[in-house]
């Protein structure tokens, strides 16, 4: 990867963003040591320009950035840093250095669908999601129904807990299906809105 620091003095922008729920987390600034240990390590390291040395956030808290993917910007100075935080990101306790909480579950769906597509697309072994896969659409299709049969006994008969962890079952099961018929989260939603009559 090819990055500009001279255009900086020798840093570059790091945008750190959670990679579940694309909530931008933090700022911070890299040089080209820090971002060579930020891959070493896959633990995300800055440049502190008020202590003039590398830092690894986390390295005190134990509240890592645990680095999922980097990449730079068209013009080669800037990053986006997508990691998974272990705990608040900021020194205030906040989730954010703004101060905004970073739990979405609805974003971790769409992490949730480009990891099923993943799956689907590399079929590792001794995964549930390859083995679903494998048994074909009819397989696939029968678990949406037994996972929506199930989700219906705990609405009725159950209990909020029961509800709620097998209609995340139905969920994943539903993403699962989708994919094998070429089809997305984002087609329901279209279908969805072209009902829609606000």
């Amino acid at each position: 990867m090819e990055i500009d620091f001279q255009k900086g003095g020798g840093l570059v922008p790091a945008i750190i963003q959670d990679c579940y729920s694309s909530k931008v987390l933090m700022l911070g600034f890299m040089n080209e040591e820090a971002l060579q240990k930020t891959l070493e390590t896959k633990r995300v390291t800055f440049y502190s320009r008020s202590k003039k040395r590398l830092w690894t956030k986390g390295e005190e808290s134990g509240h890592y950035l645990e680095l999922q993917s980097l990449q730079a910007d068209c013009d080669k100075d800037t990053l986006l840093v997508k990691v998974k935080p272990l705990g608040p990101v900021c020194h205030t306790g906040s989730d954010t250095c703004w101060g905004e909480s970073n739990s979405d579950g609805l974003a971790f769906l769409a992490y949730l669908q480009d990891f099923i597509k993943m799956r689907h697309e590399t079929m590792p072994e001794a995964s549930y999601t390859t083995s679903l896969f494998r048994k074909g659409v009819n397989r696939m299709a029968q678990k949406v129904g037994e996972e929506a049969v199930e989700t219906v006994i705990e609405a009725t008969n159950g209990s909020d807990e029961g509800f709620i962890y097998e209609a995340s079952d139905l969920l994943y099961h539903l993403i699962v299906l989708l994919r094998s018929k070429g089809y997305s989260l984002s087609d329901l939603g279209e279908e969805l809105k072209k009902r829609h009559k606000p």
